[in-house]
């Protein structure tokens, strides 16, 4: 293991973040651990927009995949803390065990426990267990859709892909709707011959604005120093993309749904970061329970900006010492991410002009999870890669 001052930690700094993954979440942790002085390094074969911050430093070597032992004995870090951002990642390091386990601490649950929120299969029996509200489902996989499913479901269905991440980056979209059992029968055959597993589930009925979010910690005393909520206010794809503007608001205007995830957590023995999302539904008001991501999440900047700082309390949990507890945080404030809210605002209000100039008012105003004034790098990256899918759609189409 190299000596190198340059990786090693000396007297009086803070032990280093190994942020595990790439993308806009690393991006966010990475610049959350900037704001609390705390070094981060990233995985050798991250990419943009993460890689391209001025707060983090890419680790030597190619890419080892989530292979995170062969990485960890490979890296010239004497120690770090490690902050996975993918459920690959967070699986990983749940399994880490002895040496590097001891060498590289994290804020995480034990396998068995998050297998129960990342895997959707045990998810769904996880909430039907504990009686968490939640939409009616039936777990698929690749196998044909059983005969007790009642009629009128289909009316109101969608299937959802068991691996939401892995379809959202090939699909685009984190679901399809179904109108009949013929439809969802053919689409789940044709999902099952791309070896994709699915779920069927009601579609809880509302907008975008009946979405809540609640994000924060599970120290490994069973705590939770911090809890942020937020409100949806579009999205884009409709129905089954992501958020695309935001707001934090007060927990009480949400409390059924915080509740629900902090007694959930409590009794699964959860442990690390979350971010829960909550559909209030339009028939009863009840909060359902969407899903939970074990881990950090695409705003995860924007809670630290608003004073709950997820990452700086999972390296202080990981540590061993004490997690500070936040006294509040900043309601009102609001969040967009450009490229898919103007999308969504095009899509929700049309696309006259005045209203695209008073969006563009407003998101400028608004926090945003990649511009930043002093890491526009990212940025510019995530900018150049969309003109160049741009560029190659149109050269596709002009050639078809």
């Amino acid at each position: 293991m190299a000596a190198d001052g340059m990786y090693n930690n000396h007297a009086g700094r803070p032990v280093p973040a190994l942020v595990l993954g790439s993308g806009v979440t690393a991006l966010g942790t990475v610049r959350a651990l900037a704001s609390a002085g705390i070094p981060a390094w990233l995985p050798p074969a991250a990419r943009p927009p993460a890689s391209r911050s001025r707060h983090a430093r890419r680790l030597p070597g190619g890419d080892a995949g989530t292979d995170l032992a062969g990485l960890l004995g490979r890296v010239p870090l004497e120690r770090a803390v490690l902050l996975p951002c993918s459920d690959a990642w967070a699986g990983a390091t749940a399994r880490l065990s002895g040496d590097l386990a001891a060498r590289f601490p994290a804020s995480v649950a034990p396998p068995a426990v998050l297998d129960q929120l990342v895997d959707k299969a045990r998810f769904a029996g996880a909430l039907a267990r504990h009686g968490t509200p939640h939409p009616a489902t039936w777990v698929l996989g690749t196998g044909a859709l059983p005969d007790a499913i009642p009629a009128a479901v289909f009316a109101s269905a969608f299937l959802k892909p068991l691996d939401s991440q892995a379809c959202f980056a090939r699909f685009g979209v984190k679901g399809f709707w179904i109108r009949s059992r013929a439809e969802a029968e053919s689409r789940r055959a044709e999902l099952a011959a791309a070896g994709v597993a699915v779920l069927l589930q009601e579609y809880v009925p509302g907008g975008p604005d009946r979405h809540w979010f609640v994000d924060g910690l599970v120290d490994g005393a069973g705590r939770i120093p911090g809890l942020l909520v937020r409100r949806r206010l579009r999205m884009y794809p409709p129905d089954f993309g992501n958020s695309s503007a935001m707001v934090s608001v007060p927990p009480a205007e949400a409390s059924p749904a915080v509740e629900s995830i902090t007694g959930l957590l409590a009794a699964l023995g959860y442990r690390g970061p979350f971010s829960a999302e909550f559909k209030q539904d339009a028939r009863d008001d009840v909060f359902r329970l969407l899903e939970v991501n074990a881990r950090m999440w695409w705003y995860v900047e924007f809670a630290a900006r608003c004073g709950v700082n997820v990452p700086r309390l999972a390296w202080q949990d990981a540590l061993g010492g004490p997690v500070a507890p936040v006294a509040g945080y900043a309601t009102g404030r609001r969040c967009v991410y450009p490229y898919y809210d103007w999308h969504a605002t095009r899509t929700w209000r049309g696309g006259s002009p005045t209203r695209m100039v008073r969006w563009a008012a407003a998101a400028l105003a608004a926090d945003q999870p990649v511009f930043r004034w002093g890491d526009p790098l990212p940025a510019l990256a995530e900018m150049g890669e969309t003109a160049s899918r741009w560029i190659r759609r149109r050269l596709a189409r002009g050639r078809g």
